[in-house]
């Protein structure tokens, strides 16, 4: 009774007609995006290969340290020493360089909309709904527009990572910022501030720990996503994964998966302990 009174709205027809005219007129500037991100991608690729892996585990484990000390170091150089017997490291460092090129850009995107939001309550009213469109669509939808406009291969996956992992980063800016005292801002203005003053001086180092939390959640997200995507043809350990599930096997999924684990604990540890070393020298002002 429905369908006669109300007949099928053609929502894929528009959304295809949308996709072909973009195909038509925006291909120079999708060829542009593709090259950029291909040549991060290859970047990072290349800097976590040309370095030695024994090598390499010894400055991450440096690194765990200074952030987490020794029993977060530990846990990064017994991992990252099994990522390498289990002969996944490469395929490892394939996914790092993609997950950092995605939280990168995702970053470079996010923080400043989200500081444009935290500035017009009208720019926030405009975003919200496209944020929480962009986090509840399910994350294989992405996979179809991405392949359309940059074919199979790394970038489509980091593009669909970068829709799929934006949106904390730009609500948790949002909210650092206005989360700022009330008062400390009307000092600020008191004493003569200017807008970007009060904002590079006042707003956003109080409203770092925040912001590290968005990252975090950022970094997390586009880990996930990144995995799905070795469906349209990104390589690292997500292509591992993909493999073992068509081919059913469980013990070579398995492994792969671990890898994973272990690379989003080290990398979720490290962004929490800087949030943490962040929040102890606010307090301690």
């Amino acid at each position: 009774m429905i369908d006669v009174l109300i007949p099928k709205l053609p929502v894929a027809a528009w959304v295809d007609r949308i996709v072909e005219w973009m195909e038509l007129h925006v291909k120079p500037l999708f060829t542009a995006v593709k090259a950029v991100i291909g040549a991060v991608v290859d970047s990072f690729d290349w800097l976590f290969h040309v370095i030695p892996p024994l090598l390499l585990i010894v400055i991450f484990t440096l690194l765990a340290y200074w952030l987490g000390r020794w029993k977060m170091a530990l846990f990064t150089l017994i991992g990252f020493l099994l990522i390498e017997n289990l002969g996944l490291w490469d395929h490892t460092m394939q996914t790092l360089a993609l997950v950092i090129t995605a939280a990168v850009i995702s970053v470079l995107f996010g923080v400043p909309l989200g500081i444009l939001c935290a500035r017009s309550n009208a720019v926030q009213r405009g975003i919200t709904p496209i944020l929480d469109f962009m986090q509840t669509m399910p994350a294989f939808v992405y996979l179809l527009p991405a392949v359309s406009f940059f074919s199979l291969g790394v970038v489509p996956g980091v593009i669909a990572s970068i829709i799929f992992a934006i949106p904390p980063t730009i609500r948790l800016t949002n909210l650092g910022i206005r989360q700022v005292p009330r008062d400390l801002v009307e000092a600020a203005d008191a004493f003569g501030s200017t807008p970007m003053q009060k904002l590079l001086k006042l707003q956003l180092p109080l409203a770092v720990p925040t912001i590290m939390a968005g990252i975090n959640q950022t970094i997390m997200l586009a880990l996930s996503m990144v995995v799905i995507s070795s469906m349209i043809g990104a390589q690292g350990v997500g292509a591992d994964v993909y493999r073992a599930v068509t081919q059913a096997k469980i013990g070579v999924g398995f492994e792969a998966g671990l890898a994973i684990v272990i690379l989003a604990i080290v990398l979720d540890r490290m962004t929490q302990n800087i949030i943490r070393t962040k929040e102890r020298g606010r307090k301690q002002k």
